[in-house]
């Protein structure tokens, strides 16, 4: 319990960032507890990210503020998407994602790396109608991948809002995190319902993904944008490599 507590810690500091907390959770799961059913695994891991982004939404509203009108519904949105991918994997096999997703995410890296000054200035590009149509795609699109498949998720939020609705990556990561707490959220209530979650062990590794993520927020919102799309590069990149080995090596 102190390991997976401690690797609990660890994720919700960088998942409060510009998400990515399951590259190190996840694994930890796995590692300590073996003879667990996968699926009980990731719906322990969600019991416990769940309160760390939602510990980070609250933190980056006191501090940047969020722009609630279109990432309410977007978010109901993002619920509902998760609920229907979870419902989605029973039925479809999901192998293509597991070998297309290194793919995708190299490309996101090496455009984010050539765009040097994307995510830097805060410049929205939408407003009204346009803006919320848009934050609405992204949180039901990601909230189905999210219910599906999931990795990445969070760092798929804070591209779109940087590239597509023309945030800086400070308020990318903010608006990311109410969206994922969402998409978290139906998840868990799927693997909830069909027994699928460890209680006990959820509530003392949400305890610590809470404190990481309270500090991960504070360090964020402290240090900027610039060192928000250090953090997205280094998370992406980790990325890349564990997909890319669990699709082609292992």
């Amino acid at each position: 319990m102190f390991v997976l507590a401690l690797a609990s810690l660890f994720a919700g500091f960088v998942d409060s960032i510009v998400g990515g907390g399951g590259l190190i959770l996840v694994p930890a799961l796995f590692s300590v507890l073996p003879g667990v059913a996968p699926a009980t695994l990731l719906g322990t891991n969600k019991s416990a990210s769940v309160w760390g982004t939602a510990a980070a939404t609250v933190q980056f509203h006191r501090r940047v503020g969020l722009q609630w009108s279109t990432l309410l519904p977007a978010a109901a949105l993002a619920f509902t998407g998760s609920l229907a991918g979870a419902w989605a994997v029973t039925v479809i096999p999901g192998e293509f994602l597991r070998k297309l997703l290194p793919v995708v995410l190299l490309a996101l890296l090496v455009y984010t790396l050539a765009r040097k000054d994307m995510g830097r200035h805060h410049a929205p590009r939408f407003s009204g109608r346009a803006e919320l149509a848009a934050t609405a795609s992204i949180g039901f699109a990601l909230g189905i991948y999210d219910g599906f498949f999931g990795p990445g998720t969070g760092s798929f939020f804070v591209f779109l809002f940087v590239r597509w609705l023309g945030y800086d990556f400070l308020n990318a990561a903010a608006s990311a995190k109410l969206l994922n707490t969402m998409t978290n959220l139906g998840a868990l209530v799927l693997f909830g319902l069909k027994g699928h979650v460890i209680w006990q062990l959820g509530l003392v590794m949400a305890v610590a993904n809470v404190a990481g993520s309270l500090v991960g927020a504070r360090v964020a919102i402290k240090h900027g944008a610039g060192f928000v799309r250090k953090v997205f590069i280094g998370v992406v990149g980790a990325l890349i490599v564990k997909t890319a080995y669990d699709a082609f090596l292992r």
